[in-house]
């Protein structure tokens, strides 16, 4: 059996589905190979980075690795930026990536780049193939790394001359992840610290989604009632009207939840990336941390760790919810859930919002409203993001998807297609800029051609916003910052997609509503908002 045959073996016994990528001279044995699967399907795609924002998504939904191939040189370097934003935000993503016949390696050679030295900064591991026996081995290891805590990316070079060789070797058998819990003696340890402590926080973090560790977190939370906030990536583990929730926290300007923060004695982090905001900038007075995750806190003087769980966050929680929780019920002077809900403006009345501008937040109003709470929301990067964090409340977790490490635009579009093939039955809602939205604009072709069905809410302004306002903030004026668009409705029309228009409430929702109902198509709906 040729090598390019056994890597689709071993890909179909680690239960692959979807491989997203670009062909090129030395990856067609790969993609010949790809065709005589009857369980993969290659999804051919425009941009190598649309495929691996593709994979990143359908990653963190499936909680299966995401598959993305290119070839070498311009493919490889393509495919870097969805790769380290998926490290980033800790998806299981495994990049395969042609590279030159082995004698070329070191002479200066055309489209010849050292393919490890360029991704080992990005992912977790990255090798190249020098033993075409070693395949198999290869392969089980980076699916084992990927998925391990904490997920994210690896690479695997394949030379070309590699490709054609004949041998024998059989995919490995895949083996499940330990899952490890802290000693009885450290989970002891933590229950005297919460019952010596007078004011707890709770911070929730994106290790709660990886793990689906919602039901332990909740009822961790209604044990204590203490006060708990969100990453952007936890959003929706707590319902809105929730009593303990303090909503969103980690944003570069008026942080309210911080006022809370600040006056808590004991902050108890669940799953909580440092990627998602360093502690230097929400615990500035050095409050002690009850650090509960996966790995070992990071050392960092502004995260005093007073006591560590560390194993499984869900089986973590367990232990300590049969255990005697002392309830913890305080709330935060200053009225800070009240200033909270208005500041961020989650709790207006969206019933009547002619009456109010057509802004981002009364947007998101009417998407939260006309949405199941099955519907998965992609945002793309700009200054609307802040605003989807801030306004916007998914009804269940892990439907807010939101590229917040690297905070890389262009992810909606493509990550709308990864999402859709991991939750065909869910619908998902794209909101992007038109900046976001045309650097991977050509995506919806690949899109139509799979045959998927989404709404793509695109926010037409001409300009990076988040950079204008920066700019007019920081120098009274701005530069090299706005740009002229297409017209978008002959633009989805030559795409084959349905085009709509909104510059009010009343026009938004009812184009958001037969969208809603528009099964069989994506639609695009663009949007002048009252800035």
């Amino acid at each position: 059996m040729k090598v390019s045959d056994v890597i689709v073996n071993c890909l179909e016994n680690e239960g692959v589905e979807y491989v997203f990528g670009i062909v090129g001279t030395e990856t067609l044995d790969l993609a010949d190979s790809l065709s005589k699967s009857k369980k993969i399907h290659f999804v051919n795609v425009r941009h190598e980075q649309g495929a691996a924002f593709m994979a990143d998504v359908y990653g963190r939904l499936s909680k299966k690795v995401g598959i993305c191939l290119s070839t070498l040189g311009p493919g490889a370097t393509n495919l870097l930026t969805g790769i380290a934003s998926a490290q980033l935000d800790h998806s299981p993503v495994l990049a395969l990536i042609g590279q030159a016949d082995i004698e070329r390696n070191h002479p200066e050679s055309h489209q010849y780049i050292d393919i490890v030295k360029l991704y080992e900064p990005v992912t977790k591991w990255c090798t190249q193939i020098k033993v075409a026996q070693s395949i198999p081995a290869v392969v089980r290891k980076a699916f084992r790394l990927a998925l391990m805590e904490k997920p994210g990316a690896v690479a695997i070079s394949l030379p070309e001359n590699f490709s054609t060789q004949m041998i024998s070797n059989a995919p490995m058998k895949v083996s499940t992840l330990p899952n490890s819990v802290p000693v009885m003696e450290a989970i002891r340890a933590a229950i005297t610290l919460i019952h010596k402590s007078l004011k707890p926080f709770i911070i929730v973090g994106n290790g709660v989604a990886r793990q689906n560790a919602f039901p332990e977190v909740e009822n961790f939370i209604n044990n204590l009632l203490s006060p708990v906030t969100h990453s952007f990536m936890a959003k929706g583990v707590l319902d809105k009207e929730h009593a303990c929730n303090y909503f969103t926290f980690g944003f570069n300007e008026n942080d309210e939840v911080l006022d809370g923060i600040n006056q808590a004695d004991l902050l108890i982090t669940i799953g909580f990336d440092f990627v998602e905001k360093l502690p230097n900038e929400w615990n500035k007075m050095k409050i002690p941390v009850l650090h509960i995750d996966s790995l070992p806190a990071d050392t960092n003087e502004f995260y005093p760790v007073e006591m560590e769980l560390v194993g499984s966050i869900k089986n973590t929680l367990q232990f300590l919810n049969e255990s005697k929780l002392p309830t913890k019920s305080w709330e935060p002077v200053g009225n800070l859930k009240e200033r909270i809900l208005t500041d961020y403006q989650i709790n207006q009345n969206h019933s009547k919002p002619t009456n109010q501008p057509f802004t981002i937040e009364n947007l998101l109003h009417i998407i939260e409203d006309d949405t199941s709470e099955n519907s998965i929301v992609i945002s793309d990067v700009g200054a609307h993001k802040v605003s989807i964090a801030r306004t916007y409340q998914p009804k269940k977790p892990n439907r807010l998807i939101i590229s917040n490490g690297l905070a890389s635009m262009g992810i909606a579009i493509p990550g709308s297609i990864g999402a859709k093939l991991a939750c065909p039955d869910a619908p998902v809602i794209c909101i992007t800029g038109d900046g976001g939205a045309l650097m991977n604009f050509a995506e919806i072709e690949t899109a139509n051609r799979l045959g998927l069905s989404f709404i793509i809410v695109l926010l037409n302004d001409s300009m990076l916003k988040l950079e204008v306002q920066q700019m007019d903030k920081q120098f009274g004026e701005n530069y090299g910052v706005t740009f002229n668009n297409p017209n978008f409705l002959k633009l989805a029309e030559g795409f084959g997609i349905i085009g709509k228009q909104a510059k009010n409430h009343s026009e938004f929702r009812s184009a958001f509503q037969e969208s809603l109902q528009t099964n069989e198509k994506i639609v695009l709906i663009e949007v002048f908002l009252q800035n």
